[in-house]
């Protein structure tokens, strides 16, 4: 009855103060840890690649070609799917993305582990990356439960939850591999997305994305349960939303026309120019991360086939110590840009982070000894790691609403093409003992990152997140 004459006595509050209001809870870090699983499903099936591959070579006789295009198709999911998810969490609803993604990885991630030969797995190993492809859908419905303050800090927080499965995925070889082998690895590296599809029953619709379609009430339904989770209230008064304008809703329904339409958008002369830089960096930030990845492994495991000086002896207990070891440098990579990002803005973190990276690896050019190696390496993967997870919180606030899901899904698919080169340069350069020209490579395409962050055209520290299109 109070909340009644509230709303017939005129007061109204928006979506931003509402979320101030409830404030970050108990319902929050529920919403966070589930989020979290998305992270930890794309890291276990994206770090298993560098073990099972070098089993894989040695088992089957896979030459280095066949070796690379193990990550190229997992990538190439990704790169599909991505897109797709962002279509279908952007029209259908948030929910209903999870659902499905969660469906597929769980599914594909448990039958690639009786693969009987090497078309069949990749194959598979196709669909678990199309399926962990919408990681980008995860931490897009996390953020819209998050205030603006503390945004930065929050979805950094989150994207912890990676290095929380890449850590677990290199303890979880260090036992398996040696004793049970790589499909006993595959089956229970697989955990992660089952746990997400089984817990899938919690979860609620992002009350951004009902607002943003005009089902208000909705909303307030779902912002009255995050209220009493927090055991805090909703302010005074009735909520109100923005709506979509007509051209970016079907006739006669709350959805987006059509992916196409979605994409007209993102390349409208309002966003355009961000759209574009954006994609530049997330294929340099995916080509040099997961470039550091394999060098880790190639390191570990010889290197140049033809060098008379080896930097690891050939042994898998060191391919499995040192990518553990690399794994363990994506803890300072989080902690770090969670400080930076709201004390000197997302633009600042950034090139910080790239300029660090291009220090790190520069004495690569030249083999090193093997403690120095491996503490070059741990230092590039703590920087490009935390450049990372920065540029994934500014393309989600750059984007509305109704379109958010989409502009980080097209953006995380230009990441895997990145992703897709990676092993060629890294693999083929490398055993090919090129190791000069693949560390300039991986050099030249951070530069390029570095200039594209400085060119974005605003800095989106302390803004709202929007759900309309501001022009």
């Amino acid at each position: 009855m109070e909340q009644q004459d509230e709303e017939e006595d005129g007061t109204v509050y928006t979506l931003e103060e509402a979320l101030t209001s409830v404030g970050i809870g108990k319902f929050q870090y529920m919403v966070l840890c589930y989020a979290g699983l998305g992270f930890i499903a794309e890291a276990a099936e994206t770090m298993i690649l560098s073990f099972i591959g070098p089993a894989l070579r040695s088992q089957w006789a896979l030459s280095p070609t066949q070796e690379s295009l193990m990550t190229t198709v997992v990538f190439g999911g990704m790169l599909i799917g991505a897109i797709l998810w962002g279509f279908i969490t952007d029209t259908y609803g948030r929910r209903k993305g999870l659902l499905s993604i969660s469906i597929v990885t769980a599914v594909s991630a448990a039958l690639s582990a009786f693969s009987p030969n090497y078309n069949l797995l990749l194959a598979v190993r196709m669909m678990v990356g199309f399926g962990v492809g919408g990681r980008s859908v995860y931490a897009s419905w996390f953020l819209e439960f998050v205030p603006s303050h503390n945004r930065g800090m929050w979805s950094i927080i989150n994207s912890g939850f990676w290095t929380i499965g890449s850590i677990l995925e290199a303890l979880l070889a260090l036992m398996i591999m040696p004793r049970l082998g790589w499909r006993w690895l595959l089956a229970l590296s697989s955990i992660p997305s089952f746990a997400a599809l089984l817990l899938f029953v919690f979860t609620v619709e992002s009350p951004r994305y009902l607002c943003a379609v005009g089902r208000t009430r909705d909303a307030c339904d779902v912002l009255r349960k995050i209220a009493v989770v927090n055991k805090t209230q909703l302010p005074p008064g009735k909520l109100v939303s923005s709506q979509l304008t007509e051209e970016l809703l079907s006739p006669g329904k709350n959805k987006i026309s059509s992916g196409f339409s979605s994409l007209v958008v993102l390349l409208s002369p309002t966003l355009r120019r961000n759209t574009l830089l954006i994609w530049v960096v997330y294929f340099g930030n995916s080509f040099s991360y997961y470039g550091i990845i394999l060098l880790t492994s190639l390191f570990s495991s010889g290197r140049c086939q033809h060098s008379p000086i080896a930097l690891h002896m050939n042994d898998d207990q060191s391919l499995y110590t040192n990518v553990l070891i690399n794994s363990l440098a994506e803890i300072p990579g989080i902690l770090l840009p969670a400080i930076l990002v709201e004390k000197v803005g997302r633009k600042f973190t950034m090139a910080f982070m790239y300029a660090l990276y291009f220090l790190f690896l520069l004495p690569l050019l030249e083999p090193q000894l093997p403690a120095l190696t491996t503490a070059l390496l741990f230092g590039a993967r703590t920087f490009i790691l935390g450049s990372f997870s920065v540029v994934a919180l500014y393309s989600r606030e750059i984007y509305p609403t109704f379109i958010r899901s989409t502009g980080t899904g097209v953006a995380y698919s230009m990441g895997r093409i990145g992703a897709m080169i990676s092993p060629v340069v890294a693999v083929q350069m490398v055993r090919g003992c090129h190791q000069m020209a693949a560390i300039i490579s991986f050099e030249a395409v951070i530069v390029l990152s570095a200039a594209s962050v400085m060119l974005f055209s605003l800095e989106t520290k302390g803004r709202e997140l929007m759900d309309t299109l501001v022009v």
